[in-house]
């Protein structure tokens, strides 16, 4: 998971509507519950096996006072599911829940329930090794306070980050400190690729990315059967603050080995699997594997819905069958990055090769229709587990799900265009809609469409038919309130957690307007740590044409304390930057750089230059205007409404 500037959001609260239950939607959980494995309780045994201690308080807070984690929030999980429930997600969202200090083996032990992740801690000879410190300090802090309860007052000797995504390294400052690791008391190790990733992955492309995410995981719902149920991985994202420290060893292929405070680990890479930059690891002395995110108590998104690259499905599957040929014989537990751990030799070959075997068919299969002339859309609606996988509840869809992972691997091969030439040229939304409005005889009749749809329980159609009229006239009072009615109906039967959340915010944006994102001071870490050259590269792409004219822009750029100099030029819409490049005729720009980015960022490099914190050298005229060419993106633009 990669979310930085919205993961703040996850437990902010506000209200929630009645839940109106329709009678097909009552039909589609009852006959869901009746398709559903109950005979299987295995999970429910690992996910309550080796519980030690909850923590003390009902939440835990930042020093300012706002609460970061509320323990209470999923209380409401109790009993057989409501109607306004897919009654899969209930249970999932029962297990997914159960939060406090676990012992998965003599050594080896799990706080979970405390944020969207878990951190797994090793006891070494001298102190601990801890997995994964989760999203935010204060969590991250409290599990590490609560484990020590039992495990007693022992030193951090090493944190080990699986991969590159926030809520797998953000709480690191709350378990240990930068002196720690100048020091070489504590060692922070990571795959190939990490920094670059973790500090990149959301910045060209974070605005949209940061907004979309804030519906994905369902900000400004209340958890309860009308509200969020969980993001699907975990119970939701700490509402903390986020740090990282870089890692003082990486870990740069397969093999390669460890041994850290008294205990052994074998390492295997998985780039371009569930993160760019990821790892599995092993403890030979231990029996633990470690799986990092990519085994699951969910089928995966193979293309988040907030946004990302697509992710590659056949080496992801591939990675898990050389687990199973490095680790198998040898591995008695399993541990990962979300949910509960499996235990025994034989339950965790059986998972990891039927988790395998969903990902290589979904992949598969795909290739096979789309090979056949079948488009994405086509394929979403074919593409289906076979029994013996889908009968197994960790390969079903509470987070990723097999119609939108089809069509993210038809657009890994294929692209955004199914070779129809009808589709190479569409109509903006906007027009189309006002097209197709008045081509069904106008606002009425479209309604009427839509009203017929939704009595009628066929949602999918309600909800494309009713979009268009919103998105015609966005003033129809009587379609927003209708389409919002259908989204809810579509949310109460989906069994992807991350759906559900997807159709409430949306109905809340139709009702009340587009929904906000609350201020956020952006991580230090992550800026200190981003390249200079992502950052020019996210000016570029703010850059306004409109603005810019026919003027143009040509400086050096230096940064002593990093020693970098740029040579930017800004001309014709587009903006270049070269690194170690001096432009002769060109005026100078000097400043820290942390200085440089909050006046560009404030608006205030006037007065930065007038104190001397900014220093020009050269022609100062050349560069008037400067700050007025690049946009500030809008953080709360509106998603289902125009």
């Amino acid at each position: 998971m990669r979310f930085a500037a919205v993961m703040a959001c996850a437990l902010a609260l506000t209200g929630a509507a009645q839940a109106e239950v329709s009678n097909a939607t009552r039909a589609a959980n009852a006959e869901m519950a009746r398709t559903l494995p109950w005979s299987d309780r295995e999970d429910e045994d690992f996910a309550n096996r080796g519980f030690v201690a909850a923590w003390d308080q009902p939440q835990i807070r930042a020093a300012d006072g706002h609460v970061v984690w509320d323990f209470t929030a999923y209380n409401f999980l109790q009993g057989e599911a409501p109607e306004s429930v897919n009654p899969s997600l209930w249970r999932h969202a029962q297990l997914l829940t159960r939060a406090g200090l676990f012992q998965v083996s003599d050594r080896v032990y799990q706080i979970r329930g405390f944020d969207v992740s878990n951190m797994t801690i090793v006891v070494g000879d001298t102190g601990l090794i801890l997995i994964d410190p989760l999203s935010s300090t204060e969590v991250a802090a409290a599990g590490l306070a609560l484990a020590r309860r039992t495990l007693g007052d022992k030193p951090v000797r090493a944190v080990i980050y699986t991969h590159s995504h926030i809520d797998h390294f953000g709480g690191v400052r709350g378990v240990v400190t930068p002196e720690d690791v100048a020091s070489g008391r504590v060692e922070i190790i990571a795959p190939e690729g990490f920094m670059d990733h973790a500090v990149t992955e959301n910045v060209i492309a974070g605005n949209a990315m940061g907004r979309r995410a804030l519906y994905q995981f369902g900000a400004g719902l209340i958890p309860g059967p009308e509200g969020q149920m969980t993001s699907g991985i975990g119970p939701a994202v700490s509402a903390g603050t986020f740090t990282l420290i870089p890692p003082t060893r990486t870990i740069s292929h397969t093999g390669e080995t460890a041994t850290i405070d008294g205990v052994r680990i074998e390492f295997q890479l998985t780039p371009e699997t569930e993160a760019p930059s990821e790892m599995n690891f092993f403890f030979p002395d231990l029996g633990v594997l470690c799986l990092a995110e990519n085994a699951n108590a969910s089928m995966h998104n193979i293309l988040t819905p907030r946004g990302a690259l697509v992710r590659d499905a056949k080496a992801w599957a591939d990675y898990l069958t050389q687990s199973l040929r490095l680790y198998g014989d040898r591995t008695q537990i399993m541990v990962t990055s979300h949910a509960w751990p499996r235990f025994g030799h034989d339950r965790v070959v059986d998972f990891i090769a039927s988790h395998r075997d969903a990902y290589k068919y979904l992949h598969d299969q795909t290739v096979r229709l789309m090979n056949a002339g079948y488009t994405d859309r086509e394929i979403a609606e074919r593409v289906r587990l076979p029994e013996p996988l889908a009968s197994r509840w960790f390969n079903r869809g509470y987070y990723g799900t097999m119609m939108h992972n089809s069509r993210a691997i038809y657009q890994r091969y294929m692209g955004w265009y199914d070779g129809n030439p009808a589709n190479l040229n569409p109509l903006p939304p906007e027009e189309e809609a006002t097209r197709f409005v008045r081509a069904m005889g106008g606002e009425d009749r479209v309604l009427a469409e839509g009203q017929r749809a939704f009595d009628e329980g066929d949602y999918r159609w309600a909800a494309r038919v009713l979009n268009n009229l919103v998105f015609a006239n966005p003033d129809n009072r009587a379609a927003r309130q209708l389409l919002a009615r259908t989204h809810r109906q579509m949310a109460y039967q989906a069994e992807s957690a991350i759906w559900r959340n997807m159709y409430l915010v949306a109905a809340q944006e139709l009702e009340n307007g587009p929904p906000s994102r609350p201020s956020q001071v952006q991580s230090a870490d992550l800026v200190g740590a981003t390249p200079t050259s992502y950052i020019l590269d996210l000016l570029a792409v703010r850059l306004n044409p409109e603005r810019l004219g026919a003027r143009h822009f040509a400086f050096n750029l230096v940064f002593p304390e990093r020693n970098e100099r740029f040579a930017v030029t800004i001309e014709d819409g587009v903006l270049v930057h070269e690194r170690d490049i001096t432009l002769p005729d060109a005026p100078t720009i000097t400043s820290p750089r942390a200085v440089f980015l909050q006046a560009m960022a404030s608006g205030s490099m006037a007065r930065a230059v007038l104190s001397g914190q900014v220093r020009i050298a050269g022609n100062r005229r050349s560069l008037e205007g400067l700050g007025e060419v690049f946009d500030t993106p809008d953080p709360n633009f509106a998603i289902v409404t125009p």
